[in-house]
């Protein structure tokens, strides 16, 4: 499922934190690849040892908390701390799929089952620079508004297209669900999303009970703790 989430960050908490990266040290982000990344990957990337990876990190996590829409499609165990990159001046990044286990710190690993990019950068901002992602519909482009997030399945064959003017700045990490299966969180969801619409219609509160227990009860079966 491919979902664009948006509003993850006002205004004001996209400038206060573009003035801090416009201020940062960038470093190689081939640093954090292996070799077959190495070859494709030509962007810069906030440090991870950088102080103020930590602490942008912890603001996009908590303005991740505060919404229910991310919630309820990511259903997140485990979220590795975010990472910033920039892509400027050609810089891409070739198709490659992303490592299914990444390490965490602390001996701990996350089972990369989505794949977020919140981006930072305004579309206006940067030529090129879109999010492509192969599935078997075909090549879907993203390329969206400062402050909104785009969750993709981290199984899926993506690039970014070369930056050819201006820059494109941008948050990305990995979640481990607590629901594995795409088709489960999908069923969710979506089954999610028809619950807070019916009971914005008023529609009949016994029924909308029932189908409550439903979904808490697909979700007991399915869910990984």
């Amino acid at each position: 499922m491919l979902l664009h989430i948006p509003d993850i960050l006002d205004p004001d908490q996209v400038a206060q934190m573009r003035r801090a990266l416009n201020a940062a040290d960038w470093g190689d982000g081939r640093a954090t690849v292996g070799a077959q990344g190495a070859q494709v990957k030509r962007n810069q990337q906030l440090p991870d040892a950088a102080p103020l990876r930590e602490q942008l990190g912890r603001q996009v996590l908590a303005a991740l908390e505060r919404n229910a829409l991310y919630f309820a499609a990511a259903l997140p165990l485990r979220t590795l701390p975010p990472r910033f990159n920039r892509y400027a001046g050609g810089g891409e990044y070739g198709f490659h799929v992303d490592g299914a286990v990444m390490a965490a710190g602390d001996g701990k690993h996350v089972r990369s089952d989505l794949s977020c990019t919140l981006f930072l950068s305004d579309p206006e901002e940067y030529e090129g620079g879109e999010l492509i992602v192969s599935d078997t519909y075909g090549e879907h482009e993203v390329k969206l508004p400062a402050g909104d997030l785009i969750l993709y399945p981290s199984s899926s064959l993506h690039r970014v297209a070369p930056v050819t003017s201006g820059a494109r700045t941008a948050a990305f990490f990995w979640i481990q669900s607590m629901v594995r299966d795409e088709t489960q969180r999908r069923t969710l969801y979506e089954l999610d999303t028809a619950i807070q619409s019916l009971t914005a219609s008023g529609a009949d509160r016994d029924a909308l009970v029932r189908l409550t227990g439903v979904y808490h009860n697909l979700l007991r079966g399915w869910a990984e703790t």
